[in-house]
């Protein structure tokens, strides 16, 4: 959880116009940083800036695949974090760098603003940070104003506050390990995006409990509904009772020891050994640390809740979902109808 405290904890911002470089956009420069001398503009912007990131509980990191000083965005917001008389000028550096990777004919160009925070409280500790922000996408305002005894109605076009396009926030916390950096992209999903998050700032997730956590979930997951059924006799039903489980321990545990997990969730020596096979494979695959115990993380568990999906699909019919005893559901084949049926059993209808 990220909070910033007070408006004075912005201490420096400055604004740059920042083009698409293969339409011939211009490269707009500010010469100095921007005085704020009204609160509530400050307010304003300070919330467009934050907001976005206040239940963002997923972090990265710099890196770069020789030397991570060669990181362009590491080393500029180091020298700020140096120096804050360097401020305006890594600034220009930050959006020199931008403006070479807006290449895409695709991405739109816009401000770009760059913020000092010298408090900011994130997972409990108080540090500085530094913000880099970009507003893309443009929209129509009505005026309605009292004008000689009557109402006008006018237009103008701005920024919509409630939505930040793409943001950055680096904490000065472990800089040798590429800082903590936080991210948002309102439009990730599209290919024209991935210059934010892979060319401008070349930042990786970091193996913490977060990103540990979401990584078993989805093992977990992938392993129940696709290889399991492939190696042994299982139906639906006693799939999705495997996923019941494995979403109790994920809720109900602080610390994920995949003994532990193996034993008490799937049970069967040869369930047990397929699945840490399984495990192994899936690390070398996608070059993964997935270690045998680490913390559940809370916020990753709650995001990936919707993978354990206790849905029963019948044709187009029935959706059953199931949440409880396995042994109050059973399965069958009516012959003379040539059709598979569940038997529900249960005390009292609600």
């Amino acid at each position: 959880m990220i909070h910033v405290s007070d408006i004075k904890d912005l201490e420096r911002l400055t604004i740059h116009k920042v083009g698409n470089a293969t339409n011939e956009d211009p490269l707009v420069l500010s010469q100095q940083p921007l005085e704020l001398t009204d609160e509530t503009i400050g307010t304003l912007l300070l919330s467009y800036f934050i907001q976005p990131f206040t239940n963002n509980a997923e972090y990265f990191r710099f890196t770069h695949e020789a030397d991570l000083h060669l990181n362009e965005v590491f080393k500029y917001c180091s020298l700020i974090f140096e120096d804050k008389e360097n401020f305006q000028e890594q600034s220009v550096n930050i959006a020199k760098h931008l403006y070479k990777h807006s290449t895409h004919p695709k991405i739109k160009g816009g401000e770009l603003y760059i913020v000092h925070f010298s408090k900011c409280q994130v997972d409990g500790e108080e540090v500085e940070a530094i913000g880099i922000f970009k507003s893309e996408n443009r929209d129509t305002y009505l005026k309605v104003y009292l004008s000689n005894d009557n109402y006008e109605v006018n237009y103008d076009d701005g920024i919509n506050i409630n939505k930040l396009d793409k943001g950055c926030l680096v904490f000065n916390v472990e800089q040798e390990e590429g800082y903590k950096v936080s991210i948002v992209d309102s439009i990730s999903k599209q290919n024209e995006a991935v210059y934010w998050k892979d060319a401008f700032l070349q930042v990786q997730r970091r193996e913490d409990s977060y990103h540990q956590t979401e990584t078993m979930v989805s093992i977990c997951q992938q392993f129940i509904q696709k290889k399991l059924p492939e190696e042994f006799e299982m139906n639906r039903v006693d799939q999705i009772e495997l996923l019941n489980k494995s979403a109790a321990y994920f809720k109900d545990r602080e610390e994920f020891k995949l003994n532990e997990f193996a034993e008490e969730v799937l049970g069967h020596p040869d369930a047990v050994d397929a699945f840490k096979n399984y495990r192994e494979h899936f690390r070398e695959e996608f070059k993964l640390d997935v270690p045998d115990e680490f913390d559940i993380s809370g916020a990753a568990v709650k995001k990936q809740q919707r993978v354990f999906k206790s849905i029963l699909k019948l044709d187009r019919n029935f959706h059953v979902y199931i949440h409880g005893n396995r042994e109050m559901i059973e399965r069958g084949y009516d012959e003379e109808r040539t059709m598979h049926f569940y038997k529900l059993y249960f005390e009292e209808e609600k």
